[in-house]
């Protein structure tokens, strides 16, 4: 079972960490070692003019406050929006709310592609069209973390839940007071899940974006793709703009991690 155990370790190890490998060493390439056969693994000379190229042939920074902007807001507003809900169907007391939490379910099961016709439709016909809100508002849904966040609120100690409203805990006092402090490890882990799909969103943005005054990173990356040369990508300077983008992720993913990991190891309630 232990052989097991480390087999799969390094199967996963080798599948995430083969293509990141590949994705940096080639962002240091030059063009010759990267078309060519068999392929080069360590670059023979590095090339870190490739990180020049690629925020230099296209307006990189724009790109990059752009993104910030979109994953900021959207992630800003599907968090209040999934602890909000999620403590209105968990502590609320409302007709029919087994069946609002049905609807979160069913829209679940419904891929975003299949609404992008009708909301692209939509916002066309608002004059949203190439506008920081036509990207963020259809992207503001927040069915899986309200989900997810419900499901965490029915999981904690009914007795402290009733001792704080017997102590006259409204429920303000009893969201900000007992229940959020008691879903640090929670929020971390839907904060990290929303910031990271909203940061690497780019269908949507991508419909909707006609210059780079309001396109996110990965559409500058698509950009950047076919810039110099349509049919031979230089894709040293692609890989660097990739690392590039990977970068504030990153740094969001340690500064939360380490907040993630003081949650899971505080207690919930001091004696």
């Amino acid at each position: 079972m232990t052989a097991l155990g480390y087999g799969a370790m390094v199967c996963v190890l080798i599948l995430v960490g083969l293509p990141l490998y590949w994705i940096v060493v080639t962002s240091f390439k030059e063009r010759p070692d990267i078309y060519v056969q068999p392929s080069v693994w360590w670059p023979h000379s590095f090339h870190p003019e490739n990180y020049a190229t690629a925020t230099s042939t296209v307006p990189f920074w724009i790109f990059l406050r752009n993104s910030l902007i979109i994953t900021s807001i959207i992630s800003a507003v599907k968090f209040a929006l999934g602890v909000f809900s999620a403590y209105g169907l968990v502590f609320l007391r409302f007709p029919g709310k087994n069946i609002v939490f049905l609807a979160i379910i069913a829209a679940l099961m419904v891929p975003n592609q299949i609404t992008v016709i009708s909301n692209y439709a939509l916002i066309a016909q608002l004059g949203w069209r190439n506008t920081f809100q036509g990207i963020i508002v259809p992207l503001c849904g927040v069915a899986f973390g309200t989900f997810l966040m419900r499901n965490h609120f029915l999981s904690l100690p009914a007795e402290v839940i009733e001792a704080a409203r017997m102590d006259g805990a409204r429920s303000w006092r009893l969201l900000t007071r007992v229940v959020l402090p008691m879903s640090g490890p929670t929020m971390v882990a839907f904060g990290i899940i929303t910031v990271v799909n909203e940061w690497n969103e780019y269908l949507w943005p991508f419909l909707m974006t006609d210059d780079s005054s309001v396109a996110p990173l990965p559409v500058g990356l698509s950009i950047l793709q076919n810039t110099e040369n349509p049919s031979v990508t230089n894709w040293g300077p692609v890989m660097a703009g990739t690392v590039l983008a990977m970068l504030p992720i990153l740094v969001v993913f340690l500064l939360l991690q380490r907040h993630m990991i003081k949650g899971l190891t505080s207690g919930a309630v001091k004696g």
